[in-house]
């Protein structure tokens, strides 16, 4: 059984950030991912999908993606490409 892609959560890199994690996101952070790995060994989504989180650097927002573990391909995005690509145009 394959658990889902975590190493989008890996912490981010000084440059991207101007501040640090603090200890308590990196706690909620590693609960997080303790969380993906439960829910994509359970098979929730059936188990040709696994969950994923990204983080999208232009709208600052953290995204919640449904993979097809055979094709890769997005099955369902939260929020959806549409509404990030608007927040950002509206900045």
């Amino acid at each position: 059984m394959e658990v889902g892609k975590i190493e989008h959560l890996a912490p981010p890199a000084a440059h991207q950030f101007p501040h640090a994690l603090s200890p308590e996101q990196r706690a909620e952070q590693q609960q997080l991912i303790k969380a993906v790995e439960a829910v994509n060994e359970a098979q929730l989504f059936g188990e040709s999908t696994e969950l994923t989180f990204t983080f999208d650097r232009h709208t600052n927002k953290l995204i919640l993606q449904l993979i097809d573990r055979e094709t890769r391909e997005i099955v369902r995005q939260i929020p959806p490409e549409f509404l990030l690509r608007l927040a950002e145009d509206l900045r």
